[in-house]
C-alpha cells in the first residue's frame, strides 16, 4: 500500500456552531443518521493500528468536522499514544486539525504545538464579514472567539493557517480581508468557495458566489499576492502555489486541481468510512472500521466507482487549452447537466491573466 491519509470527524456532524454555508450539515441531514455519535477510543485504536500497519513511509491524520475539538483534549492524547503503541514501522507521522477555535486555550494551544498538529483556523475576514456567517449556537458572533484562539496559538508557537470560505461578500471584499491577513502576520492562507447545499441549485442562497464574482476574485487576489511576492514578501496561497508548482511541470498537492479523485478515507464517529468529505452519504459508504480492512475498502466497488466517475471529461475540456491547468476542477463543482466545472469561464479567464502577466 502507498502513503495513507485519514480525514477523522471525531465527533461527527456535532458542532457548536451554526454557520450559514456549512455543507456538512446539509450532507448529514441527508444521511440515514445525521449524528453518528462520538467516535470511541476502540473505534480510535482500531483506526490508528489499521492505518499505521498497513500504510507505507508516510499516513497522515487529519481531524475535522463538526468542530472536532468538541471530543475533548483527552481524546487527542490517547490518539497520540496510540500513535506511538503502533508506530512500530517507524513511519512519517503527520497530523492536522480544522477548528473554529471556539474552544481553543492554552491547554489545547501547548498540546497542539508540543505534537506538531497543523492547525486550520477558519476566519472569513475582518469582524464584519466573518461574522456575516460564522455564527455560533447561542446567535452570538464568533469573530472574537477566533481572534483570542490566534493569539493563544500565536504564544504557543503553534503551526496554523486560515482558512477563508469566499461566498459573493467576501469575493467582493477581497482586499479589505487580504489586506486584514497581512495586518494580523498571517502569511498561510487557503480560500475555499463556498457551496451551496448538494440537492439545492447554484446561486440560490444568499451567500452564493456567481461565476463572474469568483472570477473577478481570483484575479484580484492574484494581484495583489503577486505585487507582494515581487516586493519580497511572500504570502503562501494555497491554490496559487499549487498553480506556480503546475506551471513548473510539478503536480498539484492539492486535490480539487489533480482532475481526477482520490480515495481520502473520511472516517465518521461510528467508524464508517467514507471516499470524500463531499460524497459521506450512505451510497458512497466504502465499510466500516474494524470489519472491512483498508485494503478492502479501497478495493471496493464503490471506491473504484468513485474514482473512475470523476476521470470522465467534457469534449470542451478536451479541446481547452487550459486542461493542463484546470482539469475541469473538483468533482463537487461539475454541473450535472453538461460535466463542466461550475465556474469554467472563470477559471478559463483567470488561467489567461496570469499566463500573461507572468509571461508565459
Amino acid at each position: 500500500m502507498p502513503p495513507i491519509s485519514m480525514l477523522i470527524k471525531p465527533a461527527s456532524s456535532a458542532c457548536n456552531m451554526k454557520c450559514k454555508y456549512c455543507f456538512y450539515n446539509a450532507i448529514a441531514n441527508n444521511r440515514t443518521n445525521a449524528f453518528t455519535g462520538m467516535m470511541s477510543i476502540e473505534i480510535l485504536e482500531k483506526l490508528v493500528k489499521e492505518a499505521l500497519e498497513t500504510a507505507e513511509g508516510h499516513c497522515s491524520f487529519g481531524f475535522q468536522g463538526g468542530e472536532p475539538t468538541l471530543r475533548g483534549l483527552d481524546f487527542y492524547k490517547t490518539f497520540i499514544e496510540l500513535i506511538r503503541k503502533y508506530n512500530k514501522k517507524n513511519l512519517s507521522v503527520h497530523c492536522a486539525i480544522q477548528t473554529n477555535g471556539v474552544l481553543i486555550d492554552d491547554e489545547w494551544a501547548s498540546f497542539l504545538a508540543e505534537n506538531k498538529f497543523l492547525v486550520g483556523l477558519s476566519l472569513d475576514g475582518p469582524e464584519e464579514i466573518h461574522n456575516l456567517n460564522r455564527i455560533k449556537q447561542n446567535d452570538h458572533a464568533s469573530f472574537n472567539d477566533v481572534m483570542r484562539a490566534a493569539r493563544i496559538m500565536t504564544k504557543h508557537k503553534v503551526d496554523f493557517n486560515i482558512l477563508c470560505v469566499v461566498t459573493g461578500r467576501g469575493a467582493r471584499s477581497i482586499e479589505k480581508i487580504y489586506n486584514f491577513f497581512k495586518k494580523q502576520g498571517f502569511r498561510y492562507l487557503q480560500f475555499i468557495p463556498c457551496l451551496e447545499p448538494i440537492e439545492q441549485e447554484r446561486g440560490s442562497t444568499i451567500y452564493a458566489l456567481s461565476v463572474k464574482d469568483f472570477e473577478e476574485y481570483l484575479i484580484r487576489l492574484f494581484d495583489l499576492w503577486y505585487n507582494d511576492y515581487i516586493k519580497a514578501n511572500y504570502i503562501s496561497i494555497r491554490h496559487i502555489d499549487n498553480t506556480i508548482r503546475m506551471l513548473r511541470g510539478e503536480p498539484p498537492e492539492l486535490c480539487s486541481m489533480s482532475g481526477c479523485c482520490t480515495i481520502q478515507y473520511v472516517v465518521e464517529g461510528d467508524g464508517g468510512v467514507y471516499p470524500c468529505d463531499f460524497y459521506v452519504f450512505d451510497e458512497w459508504r466504502l465499510g466500516t472500521i474494524g470489519v472491512e480492512s483498508i485494503a478492502e475498502m479501497r478495493e471496493s466497488e464503490q471506491a473504484r466507482s468513485f474514482i473512475e466517475g470523476s476521470r470522465v471529461l467534457p469534449e470542451k475540456c478536451r479541446s481547452c487549452r487550459f486542461l493542463g491547468l484546470c482539469r475541469n476542477g473538483c468533482r463537487r463543482d461539475r454541473m450535472d447537466d453538461t460535466g463542466l466545472n461550475y465556474y469554467c469561464e472563470a477559471w478559463k479567464n483567470y488561467y489567461d491573466y496570469i499566463l500573461k502577466k507572468l509571461r508565459i
